[in-house]
């Protein structure tokens, strides 16, 4: 056993304090200087990830207490990176659960904590935001009882040692009424309660990849646990693929996470956390062993793509303005560059050569590297999402949603039926207080644009979350958007003149002055019918002027989309034009003519 080394991975779920939290501990273990000026949320370094505040990629640091050196994981907390959590886990001996004083287990808890159950990790619970209004951490400590109960929780997992905290404030408590404003108690439970890295340290070399990094400079990267022996610097190992292929490669680097960064190392011993440069085509699962005494673990399964969209060069008329990467060729080699790093996707090419297929885990997850794309001045077009079928025995089978709606008990029956409109099944329903808890298994087809509808029907007041479940059978049709689209039939900026006229007509998606193309999408009509319209017509100008003649334009402000809401809305025969500076929907074929042949083909 290593006893100065603790691994430790922090799950939760969305914005229950994950990263302030781990703020507050490397402040407590002085690895900044006490003059160092820290931004909040110092693990999220991503620029997304701080704008979203969510973290999107697990990250590893480590801390020193004492003379212990804790590894800390701080994983993703949305579905769409689940699989990110389930790999990171193997490298940890136990994890702190974090759940929110006031909201109690989520969807998303229950979610991580059975993957870190299933691994037989030792849980040390913090419920936080115990300075929240409202919060009740007595009932939540009961919630999250019944949750390990339900999980089936071996005795050791139930008898899980609490903490009681606010990040934000800065200070952990063992009892809520405790008057002490620092973290030290949480740390001496992590020292106590969390178990040292049962390995060998003399046996042979073993050491399981378990996430992937990636440089311009060296390639990939493998991380992951050393769970025997002692990995040097420059020494010849053998590499032994899932698939059961093997050769000989030299670990040209190996580096150790020290406080935030990367130390080199000359040597590693089994118990800490390694990243290996020098294995060019490295991947997750992969071991890192000797060739005397191959050692060979548990494959990793990478988890299997449910959503997909094609990406090809952009061809609307405003192509080139803003982006400085705009051929076919440029985006087709920035995304095979990413296939290099991020192995949770699938990237290829079509079958016409002429775009490419990317295969995520969700909306958000290829939003997220659409939305990196375009800040690195790429512009593109993408195609309507696509869920990603399999078939078994004959039968069609697609990806099945587990859908939780948290909402007040008055808009429960709109829910209900907006649900079953999607061919969502209810397997549960629960009163909490004035809100009304449903959980459906639900088509991930049937998701596509549904956050916008329930909120819509409760007037905002719904939450939404929802993770891959299994494959089921096939559903049969979901119905789509029920309005058609009003598109512009010139090419010039929008004048308030027309979208005063034409706001009676349905939603407008643009503003006076916003420049618009013929073909592109410029609003939703009020019927089920696509309809061309001139949004850049002026009022025509006469020698004579009565009173009154000129009425003040009152327009409504424009529905502005987000770039997962721009691709939940699209249809078949539409498409996404992303610049750096614009996110357009546009029709596949620009001018009506061209799509009056095609409706008549």
């Amino acid at each position: 056993m290593h006893t100065k080394i603790r691994n430790i991975a922090i799950i939760a779920h969305v914005d229950h304090g994950k990263t302030t939290l781990v703020d507050r501990l490397l402040a407590t273990t002085h690895v900044f200087r006490d003059n160092q000026k820290v931004d909040d949320c110092v693990l999220d370094s991503n620029d997304l990830e701080r704008e979203r505040g969510i973290t999107i990629l697990s990250k590893n640091i480590s801390i020193r207490y004492g003379d212990v050196k804790i590894n800390v994981i701080d994983t993703p907390g949305h579905a769409d990176f689940g699989g990110e959590v389930e790999r990171v886990l193997r490298m940890a001996d136990g994890v702190l659960l974090i759940v929110d004083a006031f909201e109690g287990p989520m969807p998303q808890t229950r979610f991580v904590l059975k993957k870190a159950l299933g691994h037989g990790l030792k849980p040390l619970v913090v419920i936080n935001k115990i300075d929240r209004p409202g919060s009740r951490p007595a009932e939540v400590l009961n919630e999250v009882f019944d949750l390990f109960v339900e999980l089936d929780a071996n005795d050791d997992q139930l008898d899980f040692p609490v903490i009681y905290a606010s990040a934000t404030n800065g200070y952990a408590r063992y009892e809520p009424e405790d008057d002490n404003m620092d973290m030290i108690p949480l740390l001496d439970s992590i020292l106590k309660h969390i178990p040292c890295p049962d390995v060998k340290l003399d046996g042979p070399l073993a050491l399981q990849v378990c996430t992937i990094d990636y440089s311009n400079f060296v390639g990939r990267i493998g991380i992951g646990r050393v769970f025997s022996g002692t990995l040097r610097a420059g020494a010849r190992v053998l590499i032994v693929k899932n698939d059961g292929s093997r050769f000989m490669a030299q670990a040209k680097q190996i580096f150790t996470f020290e406080a935030l960064g990367r130390q080199e190392a000359k040597e590693i011993r089994a118990g800490d956390i390694a990243a290996v440069v020098g294995v060019d085509d490295i991947d997750i699962g992969d071991m890192v062993t000797c060739e005397i005494e191959p050692m060979q673990l548990e494959p990793i399964a990478v988890e299997e793509p449910t959503v997909s969209v094609v990406i090809s060069a952009n061809s609307s008329p405003f192509a080139g303005r803003e982006g400085d990467k705009v051929t076919g060729r440029q985006v087709k080699d920035r995304l095979f560059r990413e296939a290099e790093s991020n192995i949770s996707m699938n990237i290829s090419e079509t079958e016409e050569r002429d775009g490419m297929i990317v295969a995520g885990r969700g909306i958000l997850h290829l939003s997220v590297l659409m939305e990196t794309m375009r800040r690195e001045g790429f512009e593109f077009q993408v195609g309507r999402p696509r869920v990603i079928l399999k078939e078994e025995n004959g039968k069609k089978m697609e990806p099945i949603e587990l859908a939780v709606v948290d909402v007040p008990g008055e808009y429960a029956g709109k829910v209900i039926e907006i649900m079953g409109a999607r061919s969502g099944e209810m397997i549960d329903m629960s009163q909490r207080g004035d809100q009304t808890h449903l959980e459906f298994k639900v088509p991930s087809r049937g998701l596509l644009g549904l956050r916008t509808r329930i909120l819509n029907a409760s007037r905002g007041e719904a939450s939404l979350f929802h993770h891959f479940s299994e494959y089921g059978p096939w559903r049969g049709d979901i119905a789509r958007r029920q309005n058609g689209t009003l598109i512009s039939m010139v090419t010039g900026p929008a004048i308030a003149y027309s979208l005063d006229t034409l706001q009676q007509r349905g939603t407008m998606f643009v503003s006076p002055g916003v420049e618009c193309y013929e073909g592109m999408i410029i609003g939703e009509n009020s019927r089920d019918n696509d309809l061309a319209v001139n949004a850049a017509k002026s009022k025509q100008l006469t020698n004579t002027r009565a009173s009154g003649s000129d009425k003040g334009i009152m327009l409504a402000p424009a529905v502005v989309f987000t770039l997962e809401e721009s691709l939940e809305y699209i249809e078949e025969d539409e498409l996404l034009e992303i610049t750096p500076q614009n996110i357009r929907m546009r029709k596949r074929l620009l001018t009506e003519g061209e799509r009056k042949k095609a409706g008549r083909r």
